[in-house]
């Protein structure tokens, strides 16, 4: 069994990696939003958005079994039940198939209808929104198939394989912007074509590795009525949860395209853009993290997976910030230096998303536990029916006339509604100590939060908007951060965990 040395570094190692590929990722990615947003224009930017929302609203079906794949492989993994994990593969995969076959059915019949008699789209763009959503769905069919071969990567914690496929794919994404400026055609079809395209070579490269990486994912028709049983039986608990992640998110898009039209859509890209780029900071964390929280359980090494999702609900949060209180002090500067043209409604959207899923980055490690203990009925009726309530509650907010960025302000209310229930659900689950999280994580991250923004917020109130306060802003936020996290965020034992970390990957890197 690996030591917890060996465990805490293979951490590390993985978070190096998948970090190296998000700074890369990130310069990109918001290059190339700039060029797409001009190149299409504010209208055909906005229904590309909302467009693809409508096909992600039919994925909560993959999205739950997607979580079941990732449980179950690193669980097997974590138990060293080799035979049973290439049962498994194939059976998850028969699965997958299945779903793809469905959702091609919805998309093609509830989708359509959706998207011909409800969505807001001016009548001159409709040819176009339709070749968007048919190549939307060719890209949704290719992602859900792709699953079980991305979540083997995930269990065997093959972090620097995701990392250079993901560098790939964003250097491909940058030829692809570049095509469309140099093609003389309808941009916005072109767009959705070039990204089926770029989604379908990536694939099949992931494929390609996993068979030769790893003797579970080569397929053989397998059926074991039990299995099949306890797959289904778990991703059906997870499904509800996955229902309530899309009607928290591209639901109410939608709703806002019902209500304002394709403008507001192109605002909420905008913020979802900043908000992903940022988020990735906790997504590339807790990815590494979560291998070993399932597979602590399994080998039931309780008194590690505790120490390892206590750390990591505040590390995580902790990194979010680092990178955030700086957008979220200048939102407005950074997205007129970045875009040129701002459509209204983006940076008030911008800053609730950022505050939405810093709240939402504390609960990472609390939703990989409540999955590694496999009993998540009551867990996923609680906290989905939570979450679920803020698209209702948006409608009748967005129909009493409210401004549309109460849906973001109800989103975060939700959010935090339900990382007290996960807390409440999981003293149950795993015996986690609440009082135990509420003083080493909540109460740490409170007070560097107050302690952190007096600064930056002084030095912006009392310097004129440009280049110069951005940078001054963001230079002391990140020193306030730092310097408060070392006096009151972090015990002996984990300062000295952060300088073994730092030492272990300047040794990596010689």
């Amino acid at each position: 069994m690996p030591s917890a040395t060996y465990k805490n570094n293979t951490i590390i190692k993985n978070t190096g990696l998948l970090y190296v590929r998000m700074f890369f990722t990130l310069a990109v990615s918001l290059f190339t939003s700039r060029i797409i947003l001009n190149t299409l224009g504010v209208i055909d930017f906005g229904l590309f958005n909302v467009v693809g929302s409508v096909i992600s609203t039919f994925l909560f079906i993959n999205m739950s079994m997607a979580a079941t794949t990732q449980r179950f492989l690193s669980f097997e993994l974590g138990k060293g039940n080799h035979e049973k994990l290439i049962q498994l593969f194939s059976s998850v995969l028969n699965i997958h198939i299945v779903i793809a076959l469905l959702i091609l059915i919805l998309a093609e019949t509830l989708g359509l209808w959706f998207l011909y008699n409800k969505l807001n789209i001016p009548n001159d763009r409709l040819s176009a929104s339709l070749w968007v959503y048919q190549f939307s769905v060719f890209s949704a069919l290719i992602a859900i198939i792709q699953v079980p071969y991305n979540a083997s990567i995930k269990s065997h914690e093959k972090m620097g394989v995701i990392a250079y496929f993901s560098i790939i794919e964003v250097s491909l994404n940058l030829i692809l912007v570049y095509i469309l400026t140099l093609i003389e055609y309808d941009k916005l079809k072109l767009y959705a074509i070039l990204v089926f395209l770029l989604k379908l070579g990536v694939a099949y490269g992931y494929r390609v590795y996993c068979k030769k990486s790893f003797s579970e994912c080569h397929y053989k028709f397998y059926f074991n009525k039990e299995l099949y049983k306890q797959l289904i039986s778990y991703s059906g608990w997870s499904l509800f949860g996955n229902i309530s992640v899309i009607a928290k998110g591209h639901a109410v898009n939608i709703l806002l395209n019902l209500f304002y039209g394709p403008i507001l859509n192109a605002a909420m890209g905008i913020a979802n853009q900043v908000s992903n780029a940022i988020n990735s900071f906790f997504l590339n964390f807790q990815m590494a993290a979560n291998p070993q929280i399932i597979k602590s359980y399994a080998s039931k090494e309780i008194d590690f997976m505790m120490n390892l999702i206590y750390r990591s609900s505040k590390f995580s949060f902790l990194l979010l910030f680092l990178l955030s209180l700086p957008v979220l002090i200048e939102t407005n500067y950074i997205l007129k230096l970045w875009l040129g043209i701002v459509p209204e409604f983006a940076v008030i959207f911008t800053f609730l998303g950022i505050i939405n899923i810093l709240v939402d980055s504390i609960s990472g490690s609390l939703i990989t536990a409540a999955h590694a203990s496999g009993r998540i009925k009551n867990y996923q009726i609680i906290v989905g029916s939570s979450l679920i309530l803020s698209l209702p509650i948006s409608y009748l907010f967005l129909k009493l006339g409210y401004k549309p960025e109460i849906t973001l302000y109800i989103g975060i209310f939700t959010s935090i509604v339900a990382l007290f229930l996960r807390l409440i659900i999981l003293k149950n689950l795993i015996n986690i100590s609440i009082k135990k999280f509420i003083s080493q994580v909540l109460l740490k991250i409170l007070y560097i939060i107050i302690f952190s923004v007096i600064l930056p917020l002084f030095l912006k109130l009392n310097l004129d908007e440009g280049f110069m306060r951005f940078a001054i802003v963001t230079v002391s936020s990140i020193i306030c951060i730092v310097l408060t996290i070392n006096a009151i965020g972090i015990n002996k034992e984990e300062k000295t965990l952060i300088k073994n970390s730092i030492r272990f990957l300047l040794k990596n890197e010689k």
